[in-house]
């Protein structure tokens, strides 16, 4: 008969998924994304209203940044956009050695237990496929098997898909954000912002760089670690960058100067998930960033900005991660959280520096 930690592995452990991408060492790697095509005017995928549509998880943090720019740009007439249920399911039931669990559409009002058994949730944010009406495409893997990933494929979100063509774009949530930013111009509402300006490139390119690795990456980090020493390193690093982030806030209102850019919009989803998931879910219980007077009003000055709102489901965002990976919270039981009011008044259009 197998042993208890035997069996607790085969239930808890998800195959395929980024839960699992560690190091010899232990420490969380995250892979590539695989589908890297760009929209481009002259290109295979051209800038058009209504051919473009991205399917996220509003509990997914890369996700969301594209969702952020929609808003932002006032693109949601021209980019359609759903979110999938926020629970990962066993995408191969009925196959007993796949255990991937992942990303899983659902009919309006449909219950789907969590992979631990332990509870079950029918939020409102989800949906079937929109665009697939009639096909069995039931999980976000379907969709990358039907343009033919190759194995190993993380099956990830965001995902640009083409309608004309029924094909993935891009899966790159950085790549993404930049191109609806600079080539929908002439389907936005507010195309004058621009979150990628060119006498702040350098700034936000740098800022990009080190808030990734340390931040957007380092609570990842922190949380999938399986050794000590691969947690300490990555927690080590994370408080670093975030009283770098706090000093910086209190030199200028954004991350990269003056005005919103492209790098507040990729921060700002990690930062707003901090305290409610983060802090006990992935051991980054340092401080809170409630903690950090410039960092704190900065979240709630982001939330605020007219187009981001949209992009902030924290039931959902909860209901995700606490219910979806058994290895990390086998019971799904959700924590309270703080209740942080993000419409408070966040005190950030003062003068600088403070």
């Amino acid at each position: 008969m197998a042993s208890a930690a035997a069996r607790l592995d085969k239930v808890a452990t998800p195959g395929a998924t980024a839960v699992a991408d560690v190091s010899a060492t232990g420490a969380f790697v995250r892979k590539d994304s695989v589908f890297r095509n760009r929209i481009e005017k002259d290109g295979a995928f051209p800038p058009e209203a209504g051919r473009y549509h991205v399917y996220v998880s509003l509990a997914c943090p890369w996700a969301c940044r594209v969702v952020s720019v929609i808003g932002l740009k006032g693109l949601g007439d021209a980019v359609s956009w759903s979110s999938v249920h926020p629970t990962w399911q066993k995408t191969r039931a009925a196959d007993a050695e796949d255990t991937h669990a992942g990303w899983a559409f659902a009919a309006e009002g449909q219950a789907l237990a969590s992979p631990s058994g332990c509870g079950s949730f029918a939020g409102s944010n989800y949906q079937r496929d929109p665009l697939h009406p009639n096909d069995e495409i039931r999980f976000v893997r379907d969709l990358y098997d039907r343009v033919g990933a190759n194995d190993g494929t993380r099956f990830t979100v965001p995902i640009l898909w083409d309608k004309k063509t029924d094909t993935i774009v891009s899966n790159e949530s950085s790549e993404i954000i930049r191109d609806l930013n600079a080539e929908f111009n002439a389907f936005a509402t507010n195309p004058d912002l621009d979150l990628y300006p060119v006498e702040s490139r350098a700034a936000v390119d740098a800022a990009n760089e080190w808030i990734y690795r340390g931040v957007n990456n380092g609570v990842y980090k922190c949380g999938f670690a399986t050794t000590q020493a691969a947690y300490d390193e990555a927690v080590t690093e994370l408080f670093v960058c975030l009283d770098r982030i706090e000093h910086m806030l209190g030199n200028a209102r954004f991350i990269a100067g003056p005005c919103l850019t492209e790098a507040d919009v990729r921060l700002f989803p990690t930062l707003a998930r901090f305290d409610e998931v983060y802090v006990v879910y992935f051991k980054t219980n340092k401080k809170a960033l409630r903690e950090y007077p410039n960092i704190s009003g900065y979240i709630r000055d982001v939330y605020q900005t007219e187009g981001v709102k949209a992009s902030v489901d924290m039931w959902h965002i909860k209901t995700h991660y606490f219910t979806s990976h058994p290895v990390l919270n086998a019971n799904a039981v959700v924590p309270v959280g703080s209740g942080w009011d993000f419409d408070a008044p966040h005190g950030r259009d003062g003068a600088y520096p403070r």
